[in-house]
């Protein structure tokens, strides 16, 4: 049997129904554009960098096929996180003082007061510790870096983890600021619990570009070099070695610095602790300049991901109408699950 409704009951019904319509208006629908940041730095064959290009000077390629860069800036004042990695092992100790210093002016150089730019301290010996939070404040670190003291072993790839995993996040990362890490050391790990080729996709599937100033010293090798070089070229960073040309100047100087009779700059004096304390200086000086001097391309991949695991690494190419220019950027990355 019908049940008849009354007039009130059926202007109780459209109210719920309307309500329930405006609230469903209301919840905003979300959907997850796989677009890709892309920065990338263009040198000449003096190692110059080449700031005036335009969009139509570039071309991404993904998997092979061309795409159309959505969003172009080459403005120096771009937002940044920066993350300063630094090696508190016992292969510190030599040059620590100098280190010291050269960190603090980079930190001061890159983090200049402005809200825009901000950053966080990481130490790593036996263990990754998070010296200073992500901030703006500058003169925090500086003071922090002032207290720390080497010793220990390196725990590298747990320090970059910590710097993927274990800080304050700025709104709008990785858009607006980018995310940037330096890794002060000689790149060997001898403590980390982390592996090399995890946190290596963990900073590309976190759009990390990494820089290194290494810490060997000239006429010596680590077998840490090849860890600095990969995490910096697959990120689309690069690695500075300032101690390594301390006799780039010096006529008929020989690769042996342990025998006596080649040092044209003997250690102990001070021109030779001038001469140390110059490369590192140009180290950083080569490091904001190229942090600060990218360029950003954006675009939303036109080659399709469906039907691959969301492990599949993408290869990227990037390629400039210009001869005789070096153009760095990471060579790839993860396309993100749809949600």
């Amino acid at each position: 049997m019908l049940v008849p409704v009354t007039r009130r009951a059926a202007s109780a019904s459209l109210l719920c129904f309307v309500l329930a319509a405006q609230a469903t208006a209301q919840v905003p629908i979300k959907v997850q554009v796989n677009e890709v940041i892309l920065p990338v730095t263009v040198t000449d064959d003096r190692g110059r960098f080449v700031s005036n290009l335009d969009r139509k000077d570039f071309h991404i390629f993904d998997e092979g096929k061309a795409q159309k860069i959505d969003y172009f800036t080459r403005d120096r004042s771009q937002p940044v996180v920066v993350g300063f990695l630094v090696e508190v092992s016992n292969a510190m100790k030599i040059h620590w003082k100098t280190y010291q210093d050269a960190i603090s002016e980079l930190i001061l150089n890159l983090l200049p007061g402005d809200k825009k730019f901000s950053g966080y301290l990481i130490s790593y010996g036996n263990e990754a510790e998070l010296q200073v939070n992500t901030t703006s404040d500058s003169e925090k670190m500086v003071e922090k870096l002032r207290r720390i003291k080497p010793a220990g072993g390196a725990a590298l790839y747990d320090a970059i983890y910590a710097a993927c995993t274990n800080r304050a996040l700025v709104k709008g990362e990785p858009y607006e600021p980018r995310r940037v890490i330096i890794v002060i050391g000689d790149g060997h790990d001898s403590a980390s619990k982390k592996s090399l080729n995890e946190v290596l996709e963990l900073a590309q599937r976190n759009l990390v570009t990494i820089y290194a100033m290494s810490s060997v010293a000239f006429g010596f090798g680590s077998e840490g070099e090849k860890n600095l070089t990969r995490l910096a070229e697959e990120t689309g960073g690069r690695v500075e070695y300032p101690l390594n040309n301390l006799y780039k100047d010096v006529s008929g100087y020989l690769s042996t610095p342990s025998d006596e009779g080649n040092y044209a700059l003997k250690v102990g004096t001070g021109g030779y602790a001038a001469e140390i304390a110059n490369g590192i200086y140009h180290a950083v000086a080569d490091i904001a300049g190229e942090v600060t001097t990218q360029y950003i391309l954006r675009y939303t991949p036109s080659v399709s991901a469906e039907g691959k695991e969301d492990k599949v690494f993408r290869n990227l190419k990037v390629q400039v109408d210009l001869p005789n220019v070096k153009v760095r950027y990471r060579k790839g990355y993860y396309p993100l699950s749809p949600q």
